[in-house]
């Protein structure tokens, strides 16, 4: 412990220059306009393989961003730990929001702002210095293959591709991602499964053209007012999403899963001033925690029609958009409630208008055991590296690369995120705790060392 605390001491600085110098590249996967600087991030990720000891590295192509590939083969006999991390980012947008420029790195109170500070540069090029310092230092205890990608923010669907290609390449005894939260540094966590998604995009048309509102409106269907009342009726007021077979497959915890779910830390006062809200919202009769791990949710991303420039324009809009996330929970599948959504919101349209359905990417949920090797061994290193034993909790979020490599490679995956949920992901000013990063790359090795050793 003593050895990993040195080296990050005696290189702090260009650990955190060498971060920054990532985050300036604006790798944002869903629009084109940025290709050049994603190949440009991903040329980067693979030089920084290389200095860091990683035979083999590779900028693999797919039909969209490549994926880095990278492995230090110690001795075939040992385990083998496949990481996996994504160097594309969400969009900056609304960039008038951000305290500071997105892609130029601001410290502020010992926090890094930047996009994808922490989703998810700053945490997997937390392991690519981990690697470095077990190569620097000669503790490397197990074989390590590093899978960095381009179109997570996207859908991850040309990397499904890549693993189903290259099984023999990825073979390993398990997955490690750092794309995920802790509770708090105070209350470290191993988040143990994760929500699916069907995420797609409506659109509703009414009148062949924008109409005058005056000489029109009250005598032809607003699509933006339909697809509002549309959208509004798909809950009901408890909250329930009213999808006909939507809850179907959806399992209820038992009794002792919600209470051993809900005894982790949460202050609902510290939630709710640090969100700027007077109170929360959700399904009725769970608690946060089970909202945001256990409970499939329905929420707009974003919705648009007509006239929305400045100043006014007195229009009729001719059609109407939203877009629209649903997250999935262990027996639901993103094909089957994405046909349920289409079918529903089809069914629901009034004569008057037209409406389309366009999926975008989905992602199964995922559950991982708490009684694996791998498991064990992030447990004991969290435990080493914080002085207490971290705390199981479900994640919101979705991965859905997760659910492949179990179906494809037969592996499960451990969830060691530092991250904080206060850390703005896909919003304005994302952030990440420098003292986060330097945790989680003096974390990172003990989890090799563990695994290591529990695997004799």
């Amino acid at each position: 412990m003593e050895l990993i605390k040195q080296y990050i001491e005696n290189n702090k600085q260009r650990l955190l220059d060498e971060l920054f110098e990532l985050l300036r590249f604006p790798s944002v996967s869903a629009d084109p306009k940025y290709k050049a600087d994603i190949l440009k991030t991903a040329d980067f990720v693979a030089k920084k393989l290389c200095d860091a000891g990683a035979d083999n590295v590779e900028v693999c192509a797919t039909a969209g961003y490549p994926i880095i590939y990278g492995e230090k083969i110690m001795d075939a006999g040992k385990p083998t730990v496949l990481i996996y991390g994504h160097y594309d980012v969400q969009p900056a947008d609304p960039l008038e929001l951000w305290n500071s420029p997105p892609f130029e790195p601001t410290i502020r109170d010992g926090k890094i702002y930047a996009r994808g500070a922490c989703d998810d540069k700053g945490q997997f090029y937390m392991h690519v210095k981990a690697f470095e310092l077990m190569m620097q230092t000669n503790t490397l205890p197990c074989n390590i293959k590093f899978m960095i990608e381009g179109e997570e923010e996207v859908g991850s669907s040309n990397l499904a591709i890549f693993v189903k290609e290259n099984k023999e390449k990825l073979k390993a005894d398990m997955v490690l991602i750092s794309d995920t939260s802790m509770i708090s540094m105070e209350h470290p966590s191993l988040e143990t499964g994760l929500r699916g998604l069907s995420y797609l995009e409506v659109e509703v048309t009414g009148p062949n053209r924008d109409l005058h509102s005056g000489v029109y409106g009250g005598a032809v269907a607003n699509p933006a007012t339909i697809l509002a009342k549309m959208i509004a009726s798909m809950h009901d007021e408890n909250n329930h999403i009213t999808i006909p077979g939507f809850y179907d497959k959806v399992v209820e915890l038992t009794a002792a899963e919600r209470t051993a779910l809900n005894n982790a830390p949460y202050d609902e006062a510290e939630y709710k001033t640090d969100l700027g809200v007077d109170e929360l919202w959700g399904e009725k009769g769970y608690t946060t925690f089970e909202r945001t791990g256990t409970r499939p949710t329905l929420e707009v991303n974003g919705i648009w029609g007509g006239y929305t420039g400045e100043g006014a324009k007195t229009v009729l809009p001719s059609k109407a958009h939203a877009k629209i996330s649903m997250r999935l929970v262990p027996n639901q599948t993103s094909d089957e409630i994405t046909r349920l959504f289409t079918a529903h919101f089809e069914k629901i349209a009034p004569k008057a208008v037209k409406v389309k359905v366009t999926p975008h990417h989905g992602g199964e949920p995922a559950v991982t055991p708490t009684d694996s090797i791998a498991y064990r061994a992030a447990q004991k290193a969290i435990k080493t590296s914080f002085g207490k034993d971290p705390i199981p909790t479900r994640g919101g979020g979705s991965i859905p690369i997760v659910s492949l490599f179990e179906a494809e490679l037969g592996i499960k995956t451990v969830l060691m995120g530092f991250g904080l949920d206060s850390d703005a992901l896909h919003s304005p000013n994302e952030k990440y705790d420098i003292f986060n990063y330097y945790k989680g790359i003096e974390t990172i090795p003990l989890f090799h060392k563990y695994f290591a050793e529990l695997s004799v």
